[in-house]
């Protein structure tokens, strides 16, 4: 019977049937062989617990039923109620012979070669490559244009008097003076600042392979093997 740490928790106490359902006693402690549950210790009510297999043992109803008769179990090869010391082999091999089972066989270790080999692990890290700047500097340039201007222009007029209008002009002989106001325009250069454009600075990530030659080793196992013992296929 394969059992869990939980259900060898559970049959301490738990009553222990025979096969044919005569109860037996309850179970004290639960022992191990090879590191797996293999034995109960019964506790009767005389002064030692005999052993009892959970091989081919089943839980019914919240109880044990073993294979074997009680006088089987009572009669068999027993510990001290407080001793919790691990079954040694001599033990365990009375209890195999005490209720005729076969122990179980442990596979045997082989003698083994482990092979190895190198892999190739090839990953990628950052690193600086450079520094872009954006920087802005101030150019002179000439710039040649042109611009209207404007300006007056002095010019006489003559017109005659005719007899007709001779009347209504006072003649006179003597000096005088007549001035006009004359304007022009001279070209007036001012600078303004007006922004024209953005600038920045931008990135593309460009993934390109490179090739990369490295060395890896690996094991080779030969055998070598007299030919009478070869294996044929």
């Amino acid at each position: 019977m394969q059992l869990n740490e939980q259900q060898v928790r559970s049959l301490y106490g738990q009553d222990v049937q025979d096969q044919s359902g005569s109860t037996i006693g309850t179970v004290r402690q639960v022992w191990a062989t090879a590191g797996h549950p293999a034995w109960v210790s019964v506790q009767t009510g005389g002064g030692r617990d005999p052993m009892a297999p959970l091989s081919n043992a089943q839980m019914q109803k919240g109880k044990l039923k073993v294979a074997y008769d009680q006088a089987d179990v009572r009669s068999a090869p027993s510990v001290e109620p407080d001793n919790d010391t691990p079954l040694n082999a001599e033990q365990t091999t009375q209890l195999y012979a005490h209720y005729r089972m076969q122990p179980k066989q442990t596979p045997q270790a082989r003698e083994e070669l482990i092979r190895s080999e190198e892999r190739l692990r090839v990953g990628t890290e950052s690193q600086p490559a450079g520094k872009a700047v954006l920087r802005k500097n101030v150019v002179t340039e000439n710039v040649h244009t042109t611009v209207p201007v404007e300006h007056d222009e002095v010019y006489v007029e003559r017109e005659p008097i005719t007899a007709s209008d001779a009347g209504n002009v006072r003649a006179g002989i003597g000096e005088a003076q007549q001035e006009m106001q004359l304007r022009a325009e001279r070209p007036v250069v001012a600078k303004d600042s007006v922004p024209v454009e953005r600038v920045r600075l931008a990135k593309n990530e460009v993934v390109e392979d490179q090739p990369i030659d490295e060395q890896v080793r690996h094991e080779e196992i030969e055998a070598n093997i007299p030919e009478p013992s070869r294996r044929r296929r």
